[in-house]
């Protein structure tokens, strides 16, 4: 799928600052939601209000909503990028302190690398976007390493097997989802349409493991905080309708590799809101894990932005 030639740059920043700085901020809405909403209930609600909102919203724009390739895609994805992967992370956060988390969560720029097989020709012949991949990935690792030597000192080690496995399934479903998503092919001018869509089928999925898992009978609004609902709130209008929106476009104008540096760039917005608002210290090593995440995610832009001046005219994809 090629991107459009006249794509505004103002338009891609845009939405790079949607998934950068929102999507790590959802670190902190998410745990505050879970105070008062199971995993399955969080990923009902939210997905179900957002989906819905944004389809309505088409409509209204005239944007195609009723289309059987269209559906069929975003059947997939939706399973792929929300329900199977949000599920999984939701339910990882559970068993796993969010060091931890969030590592295996910077794993999918990996994962994506590996699994664009289209791209493998582009991407491993350019030994900076791999060494980038690779850099940025152990900046997090830095980045959450004391938190995480914390974390092995702890009981419940069998608890933590489970939630590494979920984690991992859960990261290998997003990678999956997003290498598809940005190979399908769909009508025109119906992006918006497909990000709506995957986030109501996601959010149906959702209900249904709700009821099964017994989360709605035991569910008592008058016992849920406020603080929870207005967090859902958060993650429905900043959390989906924005930044997975933006997230969806950007895989369809910019190569995977480069849309998964958000994978990095999210554990630095946790950490700047966890020190401006926990009282959360910032260490030397903490510092030091910054610098080498950003160091990888300039060599990954750097390249591209680099072959997209020389290659413009011939290969707008890359």
């Amino acid at each position: 799928m090629t991107k459009a030639k006249n794509t505004s740059t103002a338009a891609i920043i845009i939405a790079y600052l949607l998934i950068y700085i929102v999507w790590g901020s959802t670190y902190f809405f998410i745990h505050i939601a879970l105070q008062g909403f199971t995993p399955f209930l969080l990923g009902a609600i939210r997905f179900t209000i957002a989906g819905t909102l944004l389809l309505i919203w088409c409509n209204k724009m005239k944007e195609p909503i009723w289309n059987k390739q269209l559906l069929k895609t975003a059947a997939v994805t939706g399973i792929l990028l929300l329900f199977i992967d949000m599920g999984l992370v939701m339910k990882a956060q559970q068993y796993l302190p969010s060091s931890l988390i969030a590592i295996v969560a910077a794993s999918t720029a990996i994962w994506i690398l590996l699994l664009d097989k289209k791209m493998w020709k582009v991407n491993f012949r350019n030994w900076n976007t791999v060494v980038g991949v690779i850099v940025g990935f152990v900046g997090v690792i830095l980045l959450f390493s004391e938190q995480l030597a914390a974390s092995f000192t702890e009981t419940g080690l069998s608890n933590k097997a489970i939630g590494m496995c979920l984690l991992i399934l859960g990261t290998l479903s997003w990678a999956s989802g997003s290498v598809y998503s940005k190979y399908s092919v769909l009508p025109s001018g119906v992006t918006f349409a497909n990000a709506a869509w995957q986030m109501l089928i996601a959010g149906i999925l959702f209900w249904g493991a709700a009821f099964a898992h017994g989360d709605v009978q035991q569910f008592h609004m008058q016992a849920t905080p406020i603080s929870s609902w207005l967090a859902i709130g958060y993650l429905i209008i900043f959390g989906s309708i924005l930044a997975f929106t933006s997230y969806i476009w950007l895989l369809k104008v910019r190569p995977a590799t480069e849309v998964s540096t958000h994978a990095y760039v999210n554990p630095l917005v946790a950490v700047f809101l966890g020190s401006t608002f926990a009282n959360e210290q910032v260490t030397l090593i903490q510092i030091i894990g910054l610098a080498i995440i950003l160091c990888g995610v300039a060599m990954i832009n750097f390249v591209k932005a680099k072959k997209g001046k020389q290659m413009k005219p011939l290969c707008p994809d890359q």
